[in-house]
């Protein structure tokens, strides 16, 4: 692997079937280190946009995984799981899907956009008590689970023909889409889960500038890994910036405060950047940057 591609982002576009870890695991092969994350993880059944940070760059993790998410989705009205999705036993049937109409549909999905209160999952990463709550439910466990404020920006209705409904959703990070069916199909009496679901962006990167995950599996040349590279400096252009001479990286590379007379609000994340470099992530004090991950040479 390259100097240049040793720290930075790779967009991948897993396909369904394998694990978000699988995925890690050929991306580790591939470029013959370890140091390699992913910023939001897709379940099995799923496809779409992986971000992945690899070197250094694992510490931009936290700037990106809160970045608003993007999918497309395939909702299956009268049957419910336990899962809320395809992959899950299916624990309710009903027929009155058949009654169910377009505008039924719009005024059950109105109920669900902007800023709501959403019940996680079951079957979820999210941890109680330490444990991630899907290892509880394949026990048979069941959690009161206190609803989480998320906020669903768009969500709009791409195709009708029941049983089927296809949905576009661009939402916050931590919002569980296969939560949004499950509601929908209960807000339509009909119950309802998830059949298919692809990640067609986070913030401004997209899947269709995503190296795809067939070819990382099979191996893939530096060449290929390049085309799609995100350098750290890129990867953070959703951040507030602060252009700095190379005097005054070298200050905040050692850690030290550096005065300035930018004006962005106190604790807001900036990124630091000297000839396109990334530098740090910092944040405003006293009208001073104060660095909080420092990035020399990245």
């Amino acid at each position: 692997m390259s100097e240049l591609m040793a720290d930075g982002l790779l967009p991948v576009d897993k396909p369904v079937g394998p694990t978000s870890h699988d995925v890690v695991a050929w991306c580790r092969r591939a470029l013959s280190t370890r140091k390699i994350g992913h910023t939001g993880t897709l379940d099995p059944f799923a496809s779409g946009l992986l971000l992945l940070c690899v070197g250094r760059a694992t510490r931009l993790a936290e700037y990106i995984t809160a970045l608003d998410k993007t999918y497309e989705a395939t909702v299956h009205l009268g049957v419910s799981t336990d899962t809320h999705d395809c992959q899950g036993t299916v624990v309710a049937e009903s027929d009155l899907w058949r009654s169910v109409t377009e505008d039924q549909v719009e005024a059950a999905m109105s109920d669900l956009r902007g800023a709501i209160e959403q019940v996680p999952p079951q079957f979820s990463a999210k941890k109680v008590d330490g444990e991630a709550m899907h290892r509880r439910a394949r026990r048979g466990e069941y959690v009161d689970l206190p609803p989480v404020s998320v906020t669903v920006h768009e969500l709009s209705l791409a195709s009708f023909d029941p049983p089927e409904l296809g949905l576009t959703v661009r939402c916050s990070s931590g919002t569980y889409v296969r939560a949004l069916a499950r509601d929908m199909g209960e807000a339509l009496g009909v119950g309802a889960h998830l059949t298919a679901l692809r990640r067609t962006a986070v913030g401004a990167f997209t899947a269709d500038r995503a190296l795809p995950g067939a070819d990382l599996e099979g191996g893939v040349s530096a060449e290929r890994v390049e085309e799609f590279w995100i350098l750290p400096a890129d990867a953070l252009t959703h951040l507030e910036a602060v252009d700095v001479s190379v005097d005054d990286a070298r200050q905040l590379a050692m850690g030290q405060w550096l005065e300035t007379e930018a004006t962005i609000p106190e604790g807001v994340p900036i990124a630091v950047r000297e000839s396109g470099r990334l530098i740090a992530v910092a944040v405003l004090e006293d009208g001073r940057l104060r660095p909080r991950k420092v990035f020399e040479g990245a």
